[in-house]
């Protein structure tokens, strides 16, 4: 990289939005940068009248691919993007987005079941994970098959984020367990499976331990009922008359 690349390079406080403006060669395309790194700027300040204004221009310029920006406009959909649990519009945008880009949707289905997740809908994560994942490409993604582990191990301890009162379901870990393996399979690096499937298994490990004590206490108090030897009867003395 020559001196004047490297200089105009350092010109600029984001990385280019797109290949094309790597080197902006054009007054429109160092245009094109500079609100770029406002974008970025005012959302960093929370800025975001400002940030949708330069957004709602950046996407209107045949350089920028606004498919490969998705994730910026899901930030500047809410009033409060950092609000908890304030995810319905992000939701909805998210689901009509994977209906209409089939090429961007394993990364869109990552994107919805976080934002679920974080609005605290466990259940609803959970449900479209399993509709996806038994197709192609999602079952050979590593980190779709974690989120669902997590999900059901999490609603295996009765939080399911409602009112109502929580049904433990025991294949639920089964199934867990299922995911965190096709994920190790998937990436054997993968930490988070990795270290959820063997605090499974020390965790069934100890639940078969103590069951196993508790039946061999059970049996030995058998053993000593047997062992007594039988208490006589006590005769009822009654006074004879006289």
């Amino acid at each position: 990289m020559s001196f004047k690349t490297q200089h105009m390079q350092d010109a600029f406080l984001f990385a280019a939005p797109a290949p094309s403006l790597n080197v902006p060669s054009t007054a429109r395309k160092v245009h094109l940068r500079r609100l770029y790194d406002i974008l970025q700027l005012c959302i960093h300040r929370d800025d975001l009248p400002r940030a949708r204004r330069a957004w709602s221009i950046l996407i209107r310029c045949k350089e920028i691919n606004w498919m490969a920006m998705w994730g910026i406009a899901i930030h500047l959909i809410e009033e409060n993007p950092y609000e908890d649990h304030d995810s319905t519009r992000k939701i909805e945008l998210l689901r009509d987005m994977i209906l209409h880009y089939p090429d961007e949707r394993v990364a869109l289905i990552k994107e919805l079941v976080f934002r679920l997740i974080f609005a605290g809908r466990h259940r609803e994560a959970l449900d479209e994970l399993e509709l996806y994942l038994p197709s192609f490409p999602y079952q050979d993604n590593p980190v779709l098959h974690v989120y669902a582990g997590l999900l059901c191990f999490y609603l295996f301890q009765g939080n399911n984020g409602t009112d109502k009162p929580a049904v433990v379901q025991p294949n639920l870990v089964r199934e867990a367990v299922s995911h965190f393996e096709r994920a190790r399979v998937l990436d054997p690096g993968n930490i988070v499976a990795v270290s959820f499937i063997q605090k499974i298994a020390i965790q069934n490990l100890e639940t078969n331990i103590q069951a196993t004590q508790l039946a061999e206490s059970d049996d030995d108090l058998m053993v000593q009922d047997d062992d007594d030897p039988p208490k006589p009867k006590r005769l009822r003395q009654t006074m004879s008359s006289p």
